[in-house]
């Protein structure tokens, strides 16, 4: 897995998409929280970070998408999976590695807003004048989120050859999963159980553990929600292996 994991490194690190949808993640989350009317910070005066981790799970369904696209439509249409699934690898370790090539990305854009909350901490009045808590919540709920959104990438990717459907598909599958499930709830065709249907989404767990608590629940659902789809990838290789 390991193998896999510094290939596909090297391999995001050596093309431009990587390099472009983390610069462009990193320019809009920067206009929303400093330059436009209404979301930045310095027009609202208050000291938080409420304008990133609004905008940055719909900033995310574009990046995220971008970036796994290619994972496994990529070996398909250039003939290299077969290749790949000849050397001693399960279809776990090979989803696996892929995975967290993907998922140290998705770090890497997220680590350097860092420094808007250092900078947001020293012009607080006083100086440190921010929930620091839920800060680090939102910050941990982002990177649930992204993860989330990697293995529905992943399961995007390699159920069609074409890098293009799977970056439809991809952002179509992560922003039903963010939002869908509470806007139907809203129609309340479900009667109580709303709040189930609700609860079925990602948004409500973020926003859950944005509040700065760490919810085990909420823990659970991430990791669970991961594992399905990561169990969808490796179903989806097996059968067309076969």
């Amino acid at each position: 897995m390991l193998s896999i994991y510094l290939k596909e490194i090297r391999s995001f690190l050596s093309s431009l998409i990587a390099y472009v949808v983390i610069i462009a993640f990193l320019l809009l989350i920067g206009l929303f929280t400093w330059v436009f009317t209404d979301t930045n910070v310095l027009d609202l005066g208050y000291a938080n970070l409420d304008s990133l981790f609004i905008m940055a799970p719909w900033v995310f369904i574009f990046l995220i998408s971008a970036i796994t696209m290619r994972s496994f439509s990529e070996e398909k249409r250039t003939g290299t999976y077969e290749l790949l699934s000849t050397k001693p690898l399960s279809h776990i370790q090979i989803i696996g590695g892929k995975y967290l090539a993907a998922l140290t990305l998705v770090a890497f854009s997220i680590l350097p807003t860092l420094i808007y909350f250092y900078s947001i901490y020293q012009l607080g009045l006083p100086k440190g004048n921010i929930d620091v808590g839920a800060t680090w919540g939102s910050y941990l709920g982002l990177l649930f989120l992204g993860a989330c959104y990697a293995s529905i990438g992943l399961f995007a990717s390699a159920i069609t050859p074409n890098q293009i459907i799977a970056f439809i598909l991809g952002m179509f599958l992560c922003f039903f999963a963010f939002t869908g499930f509470e806007q139907v709830s809203n129609l309340g065709l479900f009667g109580n159980n709303d709040f189930l249907v609700q609860w079925l989404g990602i948004q409500y767990h973020y926003d859950s553990i944005s509040r700065g608590v760490l919810d085990t629940r909420d823990v659970v659902y991430f990791l669970s929600f991961i594992g399905l789809f990561l169990a969808a990838s490796s179903a989806s290789l097996k059968h067309k292996s076969l």
